[in-house]
């Protein structure tokens, strides 16, 4: 399995918005007010290509520190 992971320090993500954010069209911050733009179409693909090569994805977020994802995929030799 190849792990790659990529940190922010941006505003970090809420626990219990950790998993919504993969879904398509949805954001951590959906109110009409909210301070970032996006279509929350980003990392429902990224979650999509990764799942599609037999790999998975994971953040690790704390609100104030910025964020984690961690992606595995399965190396060339594993695949059928």
């Amino acid at each position: 399995m190849f792990e790659i992971s990529v940190s922010d320090n941006g505003i970090g993500i809420p626990e219990d918005k950790q998993e919504l954010i993969f879904e398509t069209f949805r954001q951590a911050d959906s109110s009409t007010s909210k301070e970032y733009g996006g279509t929350g179409l980003g990392l429902a693909l990224v979650r999509k290509y990764v799942e599609m090569h037999g790999g998975s994805i994971r953040v690790d977020s704390e609100v104030g520190s910025g964020s984690t994802f961690t992606f595995t995929i399965p190396s060339g030799s594993d695949q059928h």
